[in-house]
């Protein structure tokens, strides 16, 4: 597009008050190379006045490339919304006015980079178009358990055709095979019927499901909105094409016979809590191992959960599932005894209530304690061994049934572990790869994705197995794109969670269909249209991007050259810094663009005068300086902010470019990883660290002191702390001493 220029400097939110604007005006347009008649001042650019001022200019002379040097981006977003219009929004607020001390040469300086960055970055972007293809707007759920039918009826009702998946013969899961179910309204005093039957019939006369029973996803290929899925079913293979899909593939109870210390498999009246519903659904609660009724039944908690042993985390509905089988035990046999052993009650919310009146019973114990082991009391009788107990003695109750309350295993666990041992043979060499593919038995894998980066879900660290959502902030995602995660597949929960659960990944599938039919990113940048634009003809088939991209977007051919699927893609630039060729690119967003901001810094001759760039993601560290800013936490002002839109978009040459330009330091501001990990983009800022551990270098090319370069991991709450980082990396600078490249 022709670009006709206009910048609008803002003198509101004591920005006037705190910079010489008439100096501002002159000096950015001189250091951008463009004409000061361009640049126009106003007292508050986002009162309507101002809003208006700025459409006149786009109405009467034309204008349609903007540069707002006033309040962060990440405010007043709608109120500087201008169509068709490429508009940059430079910071001269919150990280001038309000961290800087006014009306000084150095925050005059400060404000003056940063109107000729936003300038730049104007001059070296383009207009997005976004990537629009013919889509499919049908959803797959995969799992006919309650998450699975309570999804498949969320988006069903709303309108969209729903075919629904489930490896058995029947719907249900685990819920079709409960006696009761835990009270779900107020006073929680009377058991329920599983929700599960009616959810079925619903299903099934639902005009808009379609119900594949018996059937498994045989291999996946595509992309969000054009995903091909073959199903095998009734011995022959089928292909359907969906547009999002939601996996609820569930759960399975974890394997008894490795809690050896508390019978189970050793004592034929040690039982799971999924066998005791099976025998409460018979009638009477009686012992398998003669038939006769159980009077005194024993209750042990987290059976190999909070164990780091066996399950590290919480399982969630085992204290409820446990509280409701000691009602079953009473209800059926008032002469009986329910005894429960745990080390915590956990009962959220309301669910208080049905505990405390289940407490109340007096035919039901319940004791803190660690059970140490079970042992035969004879006549198939149990001991129940506990120490620790409130009482702090070591205690032992009889029970003629011992019910271990076993924790949730999500159906991912085993195909992710397979997966990663793999990868850790692979990265050993054939050999090990051969041994580890012969001696492994191969799980049932879900979704079997055609993906280069492996047919599941990857895992990630800490994540137990559990289709990871990548970051609180989005919940129900996953690192497939178009794939979101519902139930018990995504962390342990009860019935009535999994079915509010389920109704939250719908709506994301939901989404992900509608945004990919108008050519936009699903998340976390949901409103960008652009997508990446590779100048393939300089490629030299390094793999770099395929092997670093979080999200599997980008494939290779037969050359091994990359080819992208668009859909796949969440726009955070992890590959355009991974690439040494520097031939990926955003429209809005790209090495040029980046580097040449970097340029046009002005660099002081004097040894005294301090320059350093700092780049920081968009996503914490940003918003946190924003955080900082609107608290007054002042920093150095040699200091220069570039967002980036995640750190693993940093490529290398920005900081040659830097150093070279005699800039004395380069921070990089981005998102905690590892056991604390807040990465939006899942490894962007790992990646980040993995490649700039390699920038000795190009330190060492420039002879340069490695302490130049410095990352920092900032948490988007940290915004009291990060003034203090950013001014000791400035002191570290000043130890190390100037440039040397400085003047040249």
């Amino acid at each position: 597009m022709d670009k006709k220029y206009g910048v609008y400097i803002c003198k509101g939110c004591s920005i006037g008050e705190s910079l010489d604007i008439e100096k501002l005006t002159k000096e950015a347009a001189k250091g951008a190379k463009i004409q000061a008649e361009l640049i126009k001042k106003h007292p508050v650019l986002c009162s309507p006045e101002g809003v208006d001022f700025i459409k006149k200019d786009i109405e009467g002379e034309g204008v349609n490339t903007i540069v707002i040097a006033a309040c962060s981006p990440r405010v007043k977003y709608d109120v500087f919304d201008f169509p068709n219009c490429i508009v940059e929004r430079t910071n001269i607020r919150e990280l001038v006015a309000w961290t800087q001390p006014p009306n000084t040469e150095d925050t005059q300086l400060l404000a003056e980079d940063y109107v000729k960055m936003g300038i730049v970055k104007a001059q070296k972007g383009d207009m997005p178009e976004p990537n629009i293809e013919e889509t499919d707007k049908t959803i797959l759920v995969i799992g006919g358990g309650i998450s699975g039918m309570s999804a498949a009826l969320e988006s069903a009702n709303a309108g969209y055709q729903v075919i629904l998946l489930e490896k058995t013969p029947e719907l249900g899961g685990w819920g079709a095979k409960l006696y009761k179910q835990s009270p779900g309204e107020y006073p929680y005093e009377k058991l329920e019927e599983p929700m599960v039957f009616s959810k079925i019939k619903e299903v099934q006369s639902h005009p808009n499901i379609k119900v594949f029973t018996s059937s498994e996803i045989e291999k996946t290929e595509g992309q969000p909105g054009l995903f091909d899925v073959t199903i095998k079913r009734n011995g022959g293979t089928e292909t359907i094409r969906v547009g999002a899909m939601v996996l609820a593939a569930g759960w399975k109870p974890y394997d008894a016979t490795k809690l050896e210390y508390l019978g189970y498999g050793q004592f034929q009246n040690v039982i799971t809590n999924v066998q005791m519903e099976e025998l409460a659904s018979k009638g009477k609660i009686i012992r398998p191992s003669d038939g006769k009724e159980a009077k005194k039944v024993a209750f042990i908690q987290c059976a190999g959960s909070r164990d780091p042993n066996h399950l590290p985390y919480c399982s969630s509905f085992c204290c409820m599932t446990s509280l409701k089988q000691a009602v079953y035990v009473r209800e059926k046999n008032q002469d009986s005894m329910a005894y429960m052993f745990y080390k915590d009650i956990r009962t959220p919310g309301q669910y208080e209530l049905f505990y405390k009146n289940v407490q109340n019973d007096p035919g039901v114990l319940l004791t803190k304690g660690d059970v140490t082991g079970v042992s035969d009391a004879g006549d198939g009788n149990l001991y129940v061994e506990v120490e620790n107990t409130l009482l702090g003695e070591k205690i032992r109750v009889e029970a003629d049934l011992v019910v271990l309350a076993t924790g949730v295993v999500p159906a991912t666990a085993e195909p992710q572990k397979y997966l990663d041992g793999l990868a850790a043979a692979v990265s050993k060499g054939d050999d090990a790869k051969k041994a580890y593919i012969e001696s492994t038995p191969k799980p049932e894998f879900i979704l079997n994705l055609t993906y280069r980066q492996g047919p599941e879900l990857p895992s990630l660290e800490g994540a137990y197995g559990f289709a990871d959502s990548n970051f609180i902030c989005f919940q129900y995602e996953t690192r497939r794109t178009g794939v979101y995660a519902a139930g018990c597949i995504r962390q342990p929960m009860d019935m009535n969670s999994s079915a509010e659960d389920a109704a939250g990944a719908a709506l994301k599938a939901i989404q992900c269909v509608e945004h990919i039919a108008k050519g936009i990113a699903v998340h976390p940048r949901a409103w960008d249209v652009t997508f990446p634009d590779v100048f393939l003809q300089r490629c030299t088939a390094c793999k770099r991007c395929t092997e670093e991209c979080p999200f599997g977007a980008i494939d290779e051919d037969e050359k091994g050259i990359p080819y992208y699927k668009t859909n796949r893609c969440r726009r955070c630039g992890t590959c355009m810094g991974a690439c040494p060729e520097r031939i990926v690119s955003f429209k809005d967003y790209h090495v040029d663009m980046i580097g040449s901001m970097i340029k046009s810094v002005y660099v002081p001759d004097e040894e005294d005068k301090l320059r350093i760039i700092a780049l920081a993601c968009e996503n914490d560290a940003y918003p946190a300086l924003d955080t900082g800013g609107f608290n007054r936490r002042s920093y150095d002002s040699s200091i220069r902010f570039i967002p980036v839109r995640c750190l693993g978009s940093t490529n290398l040459v920005w900081v040659a470019d830097a150093l070279s330009r005699g800039i004395d330091g380069v921070l990089l501001l981005g998102c905690k990883y590892g056991e604390d990990y807040q990465c939006h983009f899942v490894k962007g800022s790992e990646l980040a660290n993995y490649r700039f551990g390699k920038v000795q270098e190009t330190l060492d090319r420039l002879q340069l002191e490695s302490d130049r370069v410095q990352m920092i991991q900032v948490a988007i709450s940290e915004y009291d702390k990060l003034p203090d980082m950013i001014n000791e990396f400035v002191e570290k600078i000043k130890a190390v001493g100037p440039n040397p490249y400085k003047g040249f």
